[in-house]
């Protein structure tokens, strides 16, 4: 067996701070090979992506928005206990009403199933129904909006973590709708963190770094390798999220992560965004709109984008990926809003497609899902990457990402958005333990940070 030397001085750095036994304790860990592999601290590493990607949604559901009741910009995270803090709204163009079911599903840090009974983690019933719904009205396209505001006293969670919220027809899970991801927080770590600009002068000019430091006096930790788990997260993306950090430091209670080698992010650019809250006036990022005798009438050609690369950078205040239900024309667009089939459309910078890679348009709007519902197509006569959506009424913004064909490479937006280190971008950190007579991990720490403020 290979000896680490870096894993022993960590161990004994682990003697003077945690004790003697806990010392023991990573010895052990370190020279075994039998429990998930070789432990080897330094050769661990620091992983981005990768999580499993949510599913489609079914057919025949829209506009589905999972957010905290009021503010349709904020991802769903409440406390352990809150109740009615979250509000879930979307739209089923099946004109007949549906019974509609949901339940959450407790997750762990890496969003696969723990194994434990729902009754071990929900009070209530380990599924409740959907019983707001209403016709669309004024708007073209007929579809019923159905609504929730959750959680309740009907299914509460009762443990941190990571849940799913699932959403299925008449009780039978297998016939799911969709999945969205929910975060609930026990707050007992504290979390220190900024956002600079990288020391190395070759990605000084187009990377952010998020300083990071935990103090988690307040836990029994013992092994903080194993116990304690922390995931950053750019602009509530889990696409590119970082997460099987190791602290470089620690000093007692207080956890220093290395910035400058695990927590750096392409800084990209102010996110694109086009204003669909009208179909007669028409915002600026609008080509046309065309009235067709169909099912959803609205044809929405938005102007040509291009790469932004080496396009001076211009900070205006954005989404940041997110996506609001709004319309200008009707009192309350949930069931007044109309929907459209807006086109996108992107020139590469020679007019001919990109060699070995793929072309996605992401957001929140499609949950920065890698699938055909975002991948763009080039049209050699037009030289030009299109795809069509089905959008509702409201503000969306979104990003244009490569990734190479064969897989191998990481999701990359340098070429298409260019990157400079002063845009505005927020980071979400997320901090996990276990103890060791837990069977699920706890989501003990959650903070946002904003690297303009």
């Amino acid at each position: 067996m290979q000896v680490n030397y870096q894993s022993i001085r960590f161990c004994f750095r682990i003697c003077f701070t945690r004790g003697f036994l806990a010392c023991c304790g990573l010895l052990v860990l370190f020279c075994s090979e039998k429990v998930y592999g070789q432990i080897n601290y330094s050769a661990a590493g620091t992983q981005r992506g990768g999580f499993q990607p949510l599913p489609a949604d079914a057919a025949g559901i829209h506009a589905v928005q999972f957010s905290v009741a009021g503010n349709q910009m904020a991802y769903a995270i409440i406390d352990l206990g809150q109740s009615q803090g979250l509000e879930l709204d979307f739209d089923d163009f099946d004109p007949r009403p549906k019974v509609y079911n949901y339940t959450f599903l407790l997750c762990d840090e890496h969003w696969q199933p723990v194994l434990l009974s729902a009754f071990d983690y929900l009070k209530g019933f380990n599924q409740a129904r959907i019983t707001d719904y209403k016709y669309s009205s004024v708007a073209r396209t007929k579809y019923l909006h159905y609504k929730a505001v959750l959680p309740n006293s009907q299914c509460m969670p009762i443990k941190s973590g990571n849940y799913l919220l699932k959403v299925f027809l008449e009780g039978d899970t297998s016939r799911l709708a969709f999945e969205r991801r929910m975060l609930v927080v026990d707050p007992k770590v504290s979390i220190a963190a900024t956002v600079g600009q990288p020391a190395d002068f070759a990605r000084s000019a187009e990377f952010q770094k998020v300083q990071l430091s935990i103090d988690v006096s307040r836990l029994h930790v013992q092994n903080p390798l194993q116990q304690v788990k922390v995931v950053v997260l750019q602009n509530e993306r889990w696409d590119n999220a970082v997460h099987h950090l190791q602290p470089a430091f620690m000093r007692g209670s207080i956890y220093e992560y290395n910035a400058e080698r695990d927590l750096l992010f392409e800084s990209g650019k102010e996110y694109r965004w086009v204003d669909l809250q009208s179909f007669r006036f028409q915002s600026e990022r609008i080509a046309g709109v065309r009235i067709a005798d169909s099912a959803v009438p609205y044809q929405v050609e938005v102007k040509t984008d291009i790469s932004r690369q080496s396009v001076q950078y211009m900070p205006y205040a954005d989404y940041n990926g997110f996506f609001k239900i709004a319309s200008s024309e009707h009192i309350n667009p949930w069931w007044q809003g109309d929907y459209g089939w807006v086109r996108f459309s992107y020139r590469p910078q020679d007019g001919q497609p990109l060699v070995g890679k793929q072309l996605y348009i992401l957001g929140q709007m499609n949950g920065y899902r890698y699938d055909g519902n975002s991948l763009m197509q080039f049209d050699p006569a037009k030289g030009l990457y299109e795809k069509t959506l089905l959008l509702k009424q409201g503000f969306y913004s979104y990003l244009y990402a490569t990734k190479s064909i064969d897989g191998q490479s990481s999701v990359e937006i340098k070429s298409t958005e260019g990157n400079y280190w002063e845009t505005e971008n927020d980071y979400t950190i997320l901090v996990y333990y276990q103890s060791y007579s837990d069977r699920a991990p706890q989501l003990v720490g959650c903070t946002t940070i904003n690297s303009r403020k």
